[in-house]
């Protein structure tokens, strides 16, 4: 059985923090089961800590089912063997053979590609493609810059390339500096617009691999009751996982901490079931 402890904080992050403190480990090494909410009172009266209970150790695994005896055979006594008729000598068909067809290969589909439309060349997109060609520039990279308008206020910019990896960054974090960059770049003056910048598929490979996560810890928290934090994620980020589980029986989900650290908790809900 896995040990636990039982930690109380201002609130469930600062109660996890100390158990984690507490024990040695990292937030990967535990899981966490809000026992308490923090509560404020009124005026300060009837005030509440948050208390958390966070399991370490290995989980258990499930004993392997026994097999069960098979049961012995009973010997039936033998019958006394006649004397074996020879079968008359049938006139043989002959049956002709079709060739067998092979079976062909289904066709590959070829992956859909989303239609953004023609790019766009308005004053919007000319400050985009001016700040991002000469921000690439100083970071070396040779990246095609493609500005899309799939809805008025909203500009989809892709970067096409080879290896454009460090463009990227680990968890996309590259990636995301720069859209905010050339987010508050473009919108300096005048009317505000909403940019989002993708390269190699990125966006949408993450949003998949995210809700693949959604599920499993859902799975998770309802096999074993207990909530589960997932690692700091961003405000879009954050937004694929509470979408990905909001219809999901048995379980419910919150954000808790202040970013960049800024978490969900996903956590078990009897009355959702």
């Amino acid at each position: 059985m896995r040990e636990y402890i039982d930690v109380t904080g201002k609130n469930e992050e600062e109660a996890v923090q100390k158990a984690l403190a507490q024990l040695g480990l990292d937030r990967d090494d535990v899981s966490v089961e809000i026992l308490e909410r923090a509560k404020s009172g009124f005026l300060g009266l009837g005030s509440c800590p948050a208390k958390v209970r966070v399991y370490y150790g290995p989980e258990e695994e499930e004993p392997a089912p026994k097999a069960e005896p098979k049961p012995e055979k009973k010997t039936k006594p033998k019958a006394e063997k006649r004397p074996e008729r020879k079968p008359e000598p049938k006139a043989e068909r002959k049956v002709e053979k079709k060739p067998e067809k092979k079976a062909e290969a289904p066709a590959s589909e070829p992956a859909p590609v989303q239609d953004l439309g023609p790019q766009v060349d308005d004053e919007k997109a000319q400050a985009i493609r001016t700040f991002l060609t000469g921000l690439l520039a100083q970071m070396d990279s040779s990246a095609e810059i493609q500005v899309y308008q799939p809805e008025k206020g909203r500009y989809r910019v892709i970067l096409v390339g080879q290896g454009l990896g460090a463009l990227i960054g680990r968890r996309g974090e590259t990636l995301d500096a720069i859209q905010q960059l050339t987010s508050y770049a473009v919108n300096r003056t005048g009317s505000r617009v909403r940019v989002q910048l993708d390269a190699e598929g990125y966006r949408e490979k993450r949003e998949q691999s995210l809700q693949n996560l959604a599920r499993k810890v859902a799975g998770k928290v309802v096999k074993y009751r207990r909530s589960v934090t997932l690692e700091p994620m961003n405000a879009y980020e954050r937004h694929v996982i509470h979408t990905a589980l909001q219809d999901v029986p048995g379980v419910t989900t919150y954000s808790t901490g202040v970013d960049p650290n800024r978490r969900v908790i996903v956590a078990y809900d009897r009355e959702k079931k």
